[in-house]
């Protein structure tokens, strides 16, 4: 049980790193509300997003009592010892830890504002579509040697520029290959991109919704056993 529960409070952890990072005015990509976050003791403008720190630092906690009970156990001969004892703290312990940190993120997560511009933005600006880039020159009949190559340039023409490969011109484009058309527009578009990568944990909108059914069905088959 300590070890399912360290594994969860890791995941939790995880997110609540991704969360915190998120919340930062670098990334902003979402926003807590009021009740899940402070002030700053000196920064007018800042909200922390205490919960999730809480939680990170809880993680090392419920990563103790594991490690109580491991090392109890590590030096004891088969059967009952009086050193067993000292399972039942720690145990409890994680219980009541993880079901605090449940009780507070499941609410925080509900009423979390996605700022989903701020996350396109930053989307575009990371080039995740130059392979798209390529494998649509690769359809058109280029080497995939070559398309790498000619997009490898558009991408540095565009951070000379201050550009995504959206904001190119098609003129800009055809100064580097006759085989982009107007259709390019639609081949890198982000939601293309994304819908294109219809596989096995996969991003597109089909997929993850399959995933999401699964967990859901799963969830339901725990509660009813």
């Amino acid at each position: 049980l300590c070890s399912a529960l360290s594994i969860l409070m890791m995941h939790l952890s995880r997110f609540s790193e991704e969360i915190i990072a998120w919340c930062s005015w670098e990334f902003k990509f979402v926003e807590l509300d009021d009740a899940f976050s402070t002030g700053s003791s000196i920064m007018p403008q800042k909200k922390n997003p205490d919960v999730c720190e809480l939680v990170r630092g809880k993680t090392g906690r419920v990563y103790g009592s594991l490690f109580t009970l491991l090392t109890v156990l590590k030096g004891i001969p088969l059967a009952y010892n009086k050193d067993m004892q000292e399972d039942k703290e720690a145990v409890f312990d994680a219980i009541d830890t993880v079901k605090q940190c449940l009780r507070v993120l499941t609410p925080m997560f509900a009423t979390m504002e996605l700022c989903r511009e701020n996350m396109k933005k930053a989307a575009l600006k990371g080039f995740i579509n130059a392979t798209d880039c390529a494998d649509y020159l690769t359809k058109k009949g280029m080497p995939f040697r070559d398309a790498y190559k000619t997009v490898g340039q558009l991408v540095a023409e565009c951070v000379k520029q201050d550009k995504s490969l959206m904001d190119l011109t098609l003129d800009e484009y055809r100064e580097h290959s006759e085989l982009f058309d107007e259709d390019i527009y639609d081949a890198i578009d982000l939601k293309t991109c994304v819908r294109g990568r219809n596989v096995t944990g996969g991003p597109s909108p089909e997929e993850v919704s399959r995933q999401i059914a699964v967990i859901e069905r799963f969830i339901v088959t725990v509660q009813t056993a």
